[in-house]
């Protein structure tokens, strides 16, 4: 059975890779998503372009497992060689424009959720849900079906992102900062003004050389970056005004709110948060479904890059087939014996569960 279900994945991440589904823009895939469900006569539901099911014998009294990943994609950058909307085997690599990140985890977790679909001696519920706009951590996506209570009661999460099939236990969460000094025009021929742009350069000599108290076992520091600057109109004025943005990338050791007041208490710059969503994540060490990992000689990490977790009130574990490294990048491509393995591991993970004695 494995071996149709992995034919299945492989075409049908084919037709998801021939539409292009960026990020607000996944109706199409979402429509090919439905076809998949209905051609297997799987009931499922769909808000806007997020399609979700439960198993045949759901079971409220069981815990329930979400199985999760994006069919969004960000758009192609300008070196692709290969068209990225033109899915090409070649060499046992399978390329196009979401392959990777998450195209072949969101198609093994359609293959198991099959697998698993008509069995009634589960000792647990399976939901699944493909859903949209995990690239921009937009609100339409899973953040919607949790908001809404369309999906509910999880006991875990297993989100599907590339990576290896190692075990990422815990995540960074993202706080993003539009700061901006302000000083005093003046000439720049005389000793006039107050210079907002050396103001800005104190900020980031700061948070260059800052280094937050606590550590995370897991995921290390917390890493501060200034990512963009703008500052001054002409030459030959002082500048009265210089923006900068800080992406701030936060461990379970602090909250987001936190790390945002000891900006404020340090830095001349007025600081505006965009979002305080997107927080640190992650999954016991000893939960049984990292158990049951660590018995198939899966490792375990702490993720520097942010998924859909960080938009879950549950605990949640980031696991799939691919390579993180070739997210994002031209000519992305995932390996067809990767999507063959992930299926295996995904099935192979949850059939390995203790889960009666947690839950």
């Amino acid at each position: 059975m494995q071996e149709v279900l992995f034919t299945e994945a492989i075409d049908l991440l084919k037709r998801l890779i021939a539409t292009p589904s960026l990020s607000k823009e996944e109706d199409k895939t979402a429509d090919i998503i439905q076809i998949f469900f209905s051609d297997r006569n799987m009931m499922y539901r769909r808000k806007m372009n997020n399609i979700w099911a439960k198993n045949k014998h759901f079971n409220p009294n069981l815990p329930t497992i979400l199985l999760n990943s994006h069919h969004d994609t960000v758009k192609p950058n300008a070196s692709w060689i290969l068209d990225p909307f033109v899915p090409q085997v070649i060499d046992g690599k399978l390329y196009g424009l979401g392959a990777n990140d998450a195209g072949g985890c969101l198609v093994s977790l359609l293959a198991v959720f099959t697998y698993f679909y008509h069995r009634s001696d589960l000792g647990f519920n399976l939901v699944i849900a493909a859903t949209a706009e995990e690239e921009i951590s937009g609100t339409q996506g899973i953040e919607l079906l949790i908001k809404e209570n369309n999906i509910h009661d999880i006991a875990f999460a297993i989100v599907g992102e590339p990576t290896q099939m190692h075990l990422a236990i815990a995540e960074k969460g993202l706080l993003v900062i539009d700061a901006t000094t302000h000083g005093k025009a003046g000439h720049a021929a005389r000793n006039e003004g107050d210079n907002a742009i050396y103001k800005a350069l104190k900020d980031i000599n700061w948070l260059q050389n800052y280094r937050f108290e606590r550590i995370s076992p897991l995921l290390g520091e917390i890493k501060t970056s200034v990512t963009i600057i703008n500052g001054g109109t002409q030459h030959n004025v002082v500048p009265d005004v210089c923006s900068y943005t800080i992406d701030c990338r936060i461990t379970e050791q602090y909250e987001l709110e936190e790390v945002l007041e000891i900006l404020t208490q340090n830095l001349y710059a007025s600081l505006k948060p965009r979002s305080v969503r997107l927080r640190s994540s992650g999954i016991a060490a000893n939960h049984p479904i990292v158990l049951s990992g660590l018995a198939l000689g899966l490792p375990t990490y702490g993720s520097p890059t942010m998924s859909d977790q960080a938009l879950m009130p549950f605990p949640s574990l980031k696991c799939g087939p691919g390579h993180s490294e070739r997210s994002h990048t031209a000519d992305e491509f995932i390996y067809l014996s990767e999507i063959k393995e992930g299926i295996k591991t995904y099935i192979d993970l949850l059939m390995g569960m203790k889960i009666s004695s947690y839950y």
